[in-house]
């Protein structure tokens, strides 16, 4: 069965007083969630977004697509309670970048401006694209990539998790292999460190001092915003739980719409027990 290593690694940055980034690492679950700048409450939106995530890729069946895709109408469903709950949070709404293993296939999960990348024999590659109007404007022509650290609407998200309309991910299975490794970034790691620099310090470090490093480099950038990232890399072995860890907003309950919003007997969960049948059955 195939799983991840991994490692997480959440910092405000230099300039913000709050962290609005969300991640989470497990065995079989990576995600980056990145509260939209500007909004109200975006640090409940990416948290109980991750938390919603995770939370539902354990407990449900089916493949890992169709289960990322419950989750997030899962999450957006979480969000409009929560605007019910407290109308001071209307307009929260978050990224979400995710990849979710059963044991054989590997989903992905893609919505706002955070990242992911593959790393595969010293290369990397982008596997996600921005939904923001600057990447709808360089698609169309009606901006040069030269213009874009001086266009002025270059933080606007196309599309995101939110309370209001559903939302529209992008949705596709990946084809992983041993000594894979995912990065997950948020956009205050990857609008300050190119990707000639990403790639030499996921191919040069280990995962634990790989996520430190990327926060240094981007922190040594100016530090301007949140900073999320997770590497995770591809391995064989036997079936583990697939509780993580959670990082940045997500890692303070007080971010949470509802703790209790999805139920999870944590003593045999679910997609253990489907992880389990799977082992047994390729046995």
């Amino acid at each position: 069965m195939l799983r991840f290593r991994y490692a997480a690694k959440s910092h405000p940055g230099l300039l913000r007083g709050n962290n609005e980034d969300a991640g989470y690492a497990g065995a079989y679950l990576l995600l980056v969630a990145d509260g939209v700048g500007g909004a109200a409450a975006g640090e409940i939106a990416s948290a109980s977004t991750a938390y919603v995530t995770s939370t539902v890729s354990m407990i449900s069946e089916g493949d890992p697509m169709a289960v990322l895709a419950q989750a997030i109408d899962f999450a957006h469903q979480h969000l409009r309670d929560g605007v019910r709950m407290d109308p001071l949070r209307d307009g929260m709404s978050t990224t979400l970048t995710a990849v979710l293993g059963d044991g054989e296939r590997f989903a992905l999960a893609h919505i706002g401006d955070s990242r992911g990348y593959l790393w595969r024999q010293g290369s990397l590659h982008r596997i996600t694209r921005d939904h923001t109007l600057v990447q709808m404007m360089l698609d169309s022509g009606q901006l040069r990539s030269e213009d874009v650290a001086t266009f002025p609407y270059r933080s606007v998200i196309a599309r995101s998790v939110t309370h209001e309309e559903p939302p529209e991910p992008d949705l596709c299975l990946l084809d992983l292999q041993p000594g894979d490794r995912l990065l997950l970034a948020s956009d205050g790691l990857t609008d300050l460190v190119d990707d000639e620099l990403l790639c030499s310090t996921v191919t040069d470090h280990d995962l634990e001092s790989g996520v430190q490093a990327l926060v240094e480099l981007a922190l040594a950038a100016g530090g301007r915003d949140n900073i999320t990232c997770i590497i995770g890399e591809v391995e064989a072995g036997d079936l583990i739980n697939p509780r993580g860890i959670m990082v940045g907003a997500a890692a303070d309950p007080h971010n949470l719409i509802d703790g209790a919003a999805v139920h999870i007997d944590h003593r045999a969960p679910q997609r253990t027990a489907r992880l389990q049948t799977l082992l047994e059955s390729a046995g």
